[in-house]
């Protein structure tokens, strides 16, 4: 199995210069570029090579890291100077959704390029450190030879062949936050209508939020069996208490733009006579 030690990262925003900066920290031989020029003074400081022309930047090492704002910027760097990626490997940590991921790795086959597809699961001053973790599919071969690399950058895990897979799970998991992260900005302002400050409802929604995702295995457990009988709290109990924090919501002057589409996937099922089941039920509501 081949070591690489020398990569180059393409896009220095601010996710772009904690890779590089982890892959020096590690030891490795890295060349950056930037379509902005500018960026890379720090990291040059720290050991980079900084190259302002982006054929000259995939020359320089036998692995690329993506790391630009879309699939779009991903091929309007890559596509001009295709021919020099091939026999490289191509590893694309820029945010691309599951059919982008597997578009691109169509593209990078056809030009002899192996694409590993990544999805980072921590912000940028995470990168490298303990807990720092990044999802990977798409080129076994990619992954299998720079995975002592992939390494510095957090806990690298393997998902399969399928380019898309990385991508999948990485979304999935970031809609549960961004779930999150909406809930507790309704009900910080909720509690605030009430005088009760952030500090001290953040509190006990972290404390709450934390006894409830216990509760996530065996939601998947009924999901995965299809079976969503139950004799606990069932859909039409969920609605009464999100309808209750709907008007409390509307008195209290506030907008019920967080709440309404959820309210709406629980109003269907018991329109459509499963009030009984289980609130797991709602994700056949959603596809």
């Amino acid at each position: 199995m081949a070591t690489q030690t020398s990569v180059t990262v393409l896009g220095l925003g601010s996710m772009g210069r904690a890779v590089a900066s982890a892959l020096l920290a590690g030891g490795r031989t890295v060349t950056v570029w930037n379509r902005t020029p500018g960026r890379d003074s720090g990291l040059v400081a720290a050991g980079a090579r900084g190259v302002s022309d982006v054929a000259d930047a995939v020359a320089a090492s036998p692995v690329v890291i993506t790391l630009l704002l879309d699939q779009a910027s991903v091929h309007a760097t890559l596509d001009p100077i295709v021919q020099s990626l091939t026999g490289r490997r191509l590893v694309n940590l820029t945010s691309t959704t599951p059919d982008e991921a597997r578009e691109l790795a169509s593209w990078a086959s056809r030009h002899g390029i192996d694409l590993l597809d990544g999805g980072i699961m921590v912000p940028p001053h995470l990168i490298g450190r303990p807990g720092a973790s990044v999802l990977y599919s798409g080129s076994r071969t990619a992954f299998g030879e720079n995975r002592a690399m992939l390494e510095l950058l957090g806990n690298a895990e393997y998902f399969g062949a399928d380019a898309g897979v990385a991508s999948a799970y990485d979304f999935a998991l970031l809609s549960a936050m961004y779930g999150m992260f909406g809930g507790f900005f309704h009900g910080a302002a909720l509690a605030r209508s009430a005088g009760i400050s952030a500090r001290q409802y953040s509190e006990r929604a972290a404390s709450l939020v934390t006894a409830m995702t216990r509760s996530l295995s065996a939601h998947g457990e009924l999901i995965d069996a299809g079976d969503y009988r139950t004799d606990m709290q069932n859909i039409a109990l969920h609605k009464a208490a999100v309808d209750a924090i709907l008007r409390a919501t509307i008195d209290a002057g506030l907008a019920p733009d967080l709440l309404t589409p959820f309210k709406a996937l629980i109003d269907r099922q018991v329109s459509a006579g499963h009030g009984k089941l289980s609130l797991s039920r709602t994700i056949e509501e959603i596809g």
